[in-house]
């Protein structure tokens, strides 16, 4: 079984951030980096899914020469092999940069392509849908938990209300991974010395012939939240009053 797991390199969550002088990103000059938290689950169930079944564990990562450093990791925890795609990604959208993916992955072959369900920084959680059409495979988002059967794949995903819906799907698929369905494993240190040995296949846009085109998605403005403070009064009695204070701590406040 053939397991591509997609993975972001992207701003710690304890990074400080400021707001570059364009006004129109952050400054990246002083951040450190890590991997994207859902694509850490995606790598994770790819691993189980290798343990119980075998086959191989592949690592794709489009960044710049930094984002070395997450591939690394994800060879360290287990994954046999990986491909790097040297690009800057600040002007790759959603469906650009799942274009990038997919010229990457054509030519593997792979049974089960797994994505976190979104990014950290960005949060668009649209590229792995759109890797899926663009390959030609069914799709499945929100999922919490993977089976291999004898047809193909059962899955688990998440919905509303604490609802959940299992779904047979046949192979090559493309799933979308929610964060927290499993613990994390770290890398040993075995498997930080194996890592240096493995393979590691370095492409780029050109060389997977894949156009730069205009971004579909530009930052006019990049800033701080604006906080305000004002004073409102519930008229009524006090029965009325209460319900309208819940209702707008509710639906607006959003702290009950």
């Amino acid at each position: 079984m053939k397991i591509i797991v997609a993975i972001k390199q992207v701003p710690a969550r304890d990074s400080q951030l400021r707001i570059a002088s364009s006004g129109k990103w952050i400054e990246e000059s002083d951040l450190s980096y890590e991997i994207n938290e859902p694509d850490a689950y995606a790598l994770e169930a790819g691993l189980q899914l290798k343990e119980k079944h075998g086959g191989e564990v592949v690592a794709l990562c489009a960044g710049p020469a930094r984002a070395a450093s997450t591939i690394r990791e994800a060879l360290a925890k287990g994954a046999d092999r990986a491909i790097h795609i040297e690009e800057e990604m600040g002007e790759f959208d959603p469906l650009s940069a799942a274009q990038l993916l997919a010229a990457a992955v054509k030519s593997e072959n792979a049974d089960l392509i797994l994505t976190g369900l979104q990014s950290d920084d960005l949060g668009y959680g649209q590229t792995g849908v759109i890797l899926a059409e663009l390959i030609g495979v069914p799709h499945a988002t929100i999922v919490m938990q993977v089976e291999k059967t004898a047809s193909g794949i059962r899955v688990k995903r998440e919905l509303e209300d604490g609802w959940f819906q299992h779904v047979d799907m046949p192979l090559p698929a493309l799933l979308t991974i929610q964060s927290g369905i499993s613990k994390l494993r770290y890398a040993t240190l075995m498997g930080i010395k194996k890592a240096k040995t493995k393979e590691v296949r370095r492409v780029t846009a050109e060389s997977l012939s894949v156009a730069k085109e205009a971004s579909g998605v530009t930052f006019e403005r990049i800033y701080l939240p604006e906080r305000s403070k004002h004073t409102q009064l519930f008229d009524g009695s006090p029965r009325e009053a209460a319900a309208k204070l819940v209702e707008k701590l509710k639906f607006e406040a959003r702290v009950i």
